[in-house]
This record gives C-alpha cells, structure tokens and sequence, in this order.
C-alpha cells in the first residue's frame, strides 16, 4: 500500500515560496524606483526594459507590483498574527475549561462573525481613517473571532482524549496541557485556519485600497489601488490591471492551495507487483 502525494500543499509551498522570494527581494532592489516618473515613457507596453509595461504616470508597473505585494503581505502577516495569536489564547481557554465563561464569549463571537469582516473592516478603517497601521490593528482584532471559534472546537474535542486525562493524573499543569500536549495536535487545522486567514486579509487589504480607504498613496504602492487607478486605461493598457490583478490572484492560489492540502487525509493505494515468470 502506498498513500498519495499531496499536491495541493506541495504546489502551494512551491507557488508561496517563489511569490514570497520576489516579494522579499522587492524589500531591497528593484528595476526601477517605484515612484519614479516619466513623462517620456507614459503608458508604454510590456518591453524588455519594462517588463509588465509602464502606468499613466510613466512608473515601472514591475516595480510597483513587487513594492505592492510586499505592502500586502506585510499588512496579511501583522494581522494575521493578531488575530492568530489572541484567538488562539481564547479558543485554548474555552474550549479546554468551557463553563459560563465559554457560552458568554461564544455568544460574543457569534455576534460579530454575523456580520461579514470586510464590511465591518470598511466600516471601522472609514472611521479611524485608511493608513497601513489602521488597517492591521482593525484586521487583526476582526480575526480573533473567527481563529477563536476553530481553536475552540478543537480544544474541546481533545480535552476528553485519553492523553489529556492520561496527563491530569499525572498532575501535569493546565497550561502545560494545552499548549505542549494539545496544540501540536491542532496543528494542521490552525495552519489552513492561518492559511484562510491571509486569503481574507489580502482581499479585505486590496478591496479597501481599491475603493479608496486603505493604503494612502504617499504611503506606498498597493496592489488595490493600482487596480483603482488602472480603471480609465483597460482598453488602452490593459497590462496596468491585469499586473495587479495577476499579483493578488497568485497570493491567494497559493494560501489556497496550502489550506486544502493542510486538512489534507492522504488515500492509500495498493501496490501492483509483477509476476515473474
């Protein structure tokens, strides 16, 4: 018997990995300055000076999409580890005690995972106004319900495991329960859970800087805002939207792919061994 490869997590890794290795090279060199103008060379087409072509201001598109991705999975990353954390630190004290505490704090959750996270996230970054700094403290504490409710439910099935009342007997501290003996057993549903987490955070990132209320344009390039500002030139430079969106739907295939293969169960398969003759 042989179990089969899994390729949503191998292509994922591979896809993440290559994307995360431009990205991080963005951080410390670029073909050209990001912000860089030109009036000479306004809209130009994909070339081998300027690979993906240039915008209406005459900017390297390149440029801006390495700086832009970079910008994006920053804000993913920060926010994704606020909501990781503290959810899981919530999730891990419910569902391993449970009583009162739990049911009033899972009303709670259940309050807020109602209403749709990007709509609230638009809602609260309209009111403390658009910026990097916002937008990952409002992500962050919007993920915490949701991180809260998978770690949670999966506390609660292991607190009755024979291990875990294997360790009380032993008098092992609860603490010590929880985060060396039950957590590295949810490991792979908190990873697609992470996973998922920065699908949503690129998308909420790129819709609020698309519609004008996320990353201000002094601040720096944004994959969204370069989707906004392509809108007038879709038939005359497509290459200017389609490099945008190109860039956010490589991050999320590959967060994706990482997700399915995470809760992946691999199938065995019978082995054919030839005869001899």
């Amino acid at each position: 018997m042989r179990k089969t490869p899994n390729y949503n997590l191998i292509f994922g890794c591979t896809l993440t990995a290559i994307t995360v290795s431009v990205i991080v090279l963005g951080f410390f060199w670029t073909p050209f300055d990001p912000d860089a103008m030109s009036s000479a060379e306004k809209s130009m087409a994909p070339s081998l000076k300027h690979l993906l072509g240039t915008d209406n201001f005459g900017r390297d598109i390149l440029s801006r999409v390495m700086e832009g991705a970079g910008t994006t999975l920053s804000i993913a990353f920060l926010a994704v580890s606020i909501g990781a954390t503290f959810g899981t630190i919530i999730g891990a004290l419910t569902g391993y005690f449970g009583g009162t505490a739990d049911e009033i704090i899972m009303r709670i959750n259940d309050a807020i995972t109602a209403f749709p996270s990007i709509l609230l996230a638009l809602v609260a970054v309209s009111i403390t106004g658009g910026g990097k700094t916002n937008i990952i403290i409002v992500l962050g504490i919007l993920f915490i319900p949701s991180f809260a409710r998978v770690v949670r439910g999966e506390f609660a099935k292991q607190r009755d495991m024979d291990y875990v009342k294997n360790a009380k007997l032993m008098g092992v501290r609860h603490t010590r329960i929880m985060f060396v003996h039950i957590l590295p057993n949810i490991a792979p549903v908190l990873l697609s859970a992470v996973a998922i987490g920065f699908n949503n955070a690129v998308l909420a990132e790129a819709s609020m800087s698309f519609l004008g209320v996320g990353i201000r344009p002094t601040e720096s390039a944004s994959l969204g805002r370069m989707l906004l500002d392509s809108q007038a030139y879709l038939f005359s430079a497509p290459w200017q939207a389609l490099s945008a969106g190109c860039a956010i739907s490589i991050l999320i295939l590959g967060f994706s792919l990482i997700s399915e293969g995470a809760s992946y169960r691999p199938m065995w398969r019978p082995t054919t061994k030839r005869r001899r003759k």
